[in-house]
């Protein structure tokens, strides 16, 4: 992935000597497909941190804590709404499978990787 040349213009970006900082994997996913879809020009990257400059204030109106630890679920947020206004995504589809991996995640074992079917062919993936 490249790394975009203007991470400055992101508010409140989480970064570190060597770049964005990530607590989890779903975080660096959700980046990655940021930077791609802006790559693709699906958006333009001051597009982008407009959405999220505006996600990050509507979490402030809400008297939410501003602590750092929810920056990616905003993130994640702003893509939604970006990918749904570019019709990139149904917001239907993208309820249905947030609920099909919440499923599949209180489904699973302790300790074994969640297996979420796919919506073609009922194989995991």
């Amino acid at each position: 992935m490249q790394r975009p040349e203007n991470l400055a213009a992101l508010p409140k970006l989480p970064l570190d000597k060597d770049g964005p900082v990530f607590a989890e994997p779903w975080q660096a996913q959700a980046f990655a497909l940021a930077v791609r879809l802006s790559e693709l020009g699906h958006f333009t990257w001051k597009k982008w941190a407009a959405a999220l400059a505006n996600e990050l204030k509507l979490a402030s109106d809400r008297d939410e804590p501003d602590d750092g630890s929810h920056y990616y679920e905003h993130w994640l947020a702003a893509l939604e709404r970006l990918v749904t206004a570019k019709g990139l995504s149904d917001p239907a589809v993208m309820l249905a499978r947030k609920e099909a991996w919440a499923d599949a995640y209180r489904h699973t074992p302790h300790g074994k990787p969640v297996e979420l079917l796919s919506n073609r062919d009922n194989s995991p993936k």
